[in-house]
């Protein structure tokens, strides 16, 4: 990770596995929602953000509204943004109506709330969200390349129009999100993404960047040695 600009985040709500990648240094980040948080068993909310803060009290956590609705969106994320200063309050940029968030993004940031606003797959969102936020404070758009790379569209013409005008207003940094496979961590930062969110597998294989690929082929090997091995499988 040395050598890469982009920032890794971990993608996960797995609370052993962030203190785990925290305290060994694998990540500079931490993102969350709704999904991963059900993946990962979480049934109190409020004690998992508690816990997670504790345990990572100097990087870059993000916690997701659940509510549908203005009113309630802007009650939770007060709630949110209180468990510590290294919060991000994330924010979906619709409801599940299709309604915009835009107007309660506008009203948080000028309250300097750090937001990651995400859900994000056009360009024109992007455009909406930086002009809306308030200059100088911290605020993520979380463009999801992957699940647009997943309906068969490269997602990359986007990400490079979104680092442009994402990087037009101080404080706001373009997050690749929904990332697939190592190689996404070198494409965001070739093109000049500030973060990549990471699921922890590919997190895993971030130490094989720059790796001799002449060295894989016995390694490959050697990996189909131990599985014959555990198989008991024989030809002859």
């Amino acid at each position: 990770m040395k050598d890469l600009k982009v920032q890794v985040f971990a993608d996960g709500a797995d609370i052993e596995q962030m203190k785990s990648a925290y305290n060994n240094k694998e990540v500079d980040g931490f993102t969350t929602n709704p999904s991963l948080m059900a993946k990962a068993g979480v049934t109190d909310y409020k004690q998992f953000a508690l816990d997670a803060v504790k345990a990572i009290p100097d990087a870059s956590i993000s916690f997701e509204v659940f509510a549908d609705d203005l009113d309630t969106m802007r009650k939770e994320a007060e709630i949110l943004k209180g468990y510590g200063d290294n919060v991000f309050v994330k924010i979906p940029v619709v409801n599940t109506h299709g309604e915009s968030m835009i107007p309660l993004i506008k009203e948080l940031s000028a309250q300097d709330v750090q937001l990651n606003v995400t859900a994000v797959y056009t360009i024109e969102q992007v455009k909406e969200i930086t002009e809306a936020v308030k200059e100088g404070v911290p605020t993520y758009v979380s463009v999801f390349a992957g699940r647009i790379a997943d309906t068969g569209v490269d997602p990359l013409p986007l990400m490079k129009e979104a680092e442009k005008v994402c990087h037009s207003k101080e404080g706001v940094m373009l997050l690749w999100a929904s990332c697939r496979e190592l190689y996404n961590v070198i494409q965001a930062d070739e093109i000049g993404c500030d973060i990549i969110t990471c699921p922890g597998d590919v997190v895993k294989k971030i130490p094989n960047i720059g790796r001799d690929v002449n060295e894989l082929s016995v390694d490959t090997v050697k990996g189909f040695a131990k599985d014959i091995e555990k198989s008991g499988l024989k030809i002859l």
